[in-house]
């Protein structure tokens, strides 16, 4: 008697439980990865955003393309200086007008140094300090107080000076910050001796640093201007058409020099005429009389005249 044979159930059972363990894996690995996602999103939410992840930044867009980012472009710092000279009518007003010009904008007097010349004209120096910003229209108004006899301008940029004590000042501070550690931790007096000196050279060293940074600092923030101010003088002014008064007075400078040259000529002339006059009455008075004199030789006896002679000058008496 052939006996019916039924599908064994252990293949299907193994199936199912094979299934069942897969999905249970892949369950607990897609909890496991988000897990360590969070773990990551935490701990990048709690370090220091990178330069490339901070708002704004190129490098941190969502898409994760990875594009550099552009450079930063470095603010320029230029030293300006500025010379004017102007010639004014009133030197004192020109000079309360261009102090209220420096102050208004912010700047201030420094130098100042007031003279007069042979002529009594009175001529004033005065170093100005004004904000960079204000620096060209100060400029113009200095150059609008009188006539303009001189203008000078100068721009020298320092931005690569700047740029290298702001990054040796930094790396000083940090160098005395580490001398001062290992002071705190030193326990034998010969390392505190040496660390002492150590921190004295660093920050002697810092210190110029940072008085050269302050002095590039002053003379980039505040431009400086050179202002003389010299008096107008008094023949300057433009006079009219010449007249006759003008033309007589013409005429007589003229003969004033004339005579003024006559008199310097004559001067001139003078002790070689005294020598002269004084040779020639030596000459009178001393060698002359001393010479010898020549005789004159005599006379040639007359002749008696004929009696020829006498008979026709009787006649011609007669």
């Amino acid at each position: 008697m052939h006996t019916p044979s039924f599908p064994r159930p252990l293949p299907a059972l193994a199936a199912v439980l094979l299934a069942g363990a897969l999905a249970l894996t892949g369950c607990s690995s897609g909890g496991g990865d988000s897990g360590a996602d969070s773990a990551a999103g935490a701990a990048k939410e709690a370090a220091p955003p990178a330069a490339d992840d901070r708002p704004g930044a190129a490098g941190g867009d969502a898409s994760g393309a990875g594009a550099t980012a552009p450079p930063k472009a470095v603010a320029t710092h230029v030293i300006r200086t500025a010379s004017l000279t102007v010639q004014v009518e009133d030197v004192p007003k020109a000079l309360d007008e261009a102090r209220t010009t420096v102050e208004n904008a912010g700047g201030y007097v420094g130098d100042e140094d007031t003279s007069r010349d042979g002529d009594g004209r009175e001529r004033t120096r005065l170093e100005l300090r004004v904000p960079v910003d204000a620096y060209q229209d100060v400029l113009d108004g200095l150059e609008g107080a009188g006539k303009l006899l001189h203008r000078g301008a100068k721009a020298q940029d320092v931005t690569d000076q700047v740029v290298d004590v702001e990054s040796r000042v930094k790396s000083q501070r940090a160098s005395v910050a580490r001398v001062r550690e290992l002071m705190d931790r030193a326990t034998k007096l010969s390392d505190v001796v040496t660390l002492e000196g150590e921190l004295s050279s660093r920050q002697t060293e810092l210190e110029a640093l940072l008085a050269q940074q302050a002095s590039l600092k002053d003379r980039t923030s505040l431009a400086t201007i050179t202002l003389s101010l010299a008096e107008t003088p008094a023949e300057a002014a433009e006079d009219d058409d010449p007249g006759f008064t003008d033309a007589l007075a013409g005429g007589w400078d003229a003969f004033v020099t004339m005579l003024r040259w006559l008199a310097v000529a004559l001067g001139a002339v003078l002790p070689f005429a005294v020598v002269a006059a004084l040779l020639v009455l030596v000459w009178l008075r001393v060698v002359r009389p001393r010479l010898p004199r020549r005789t004159a030789p005599a006379p040639a006896p007359a002749e008696s005249p004929s009696p020829a002679a006498r008979e026709e000058e009787t006649g011609a008496r007669d």
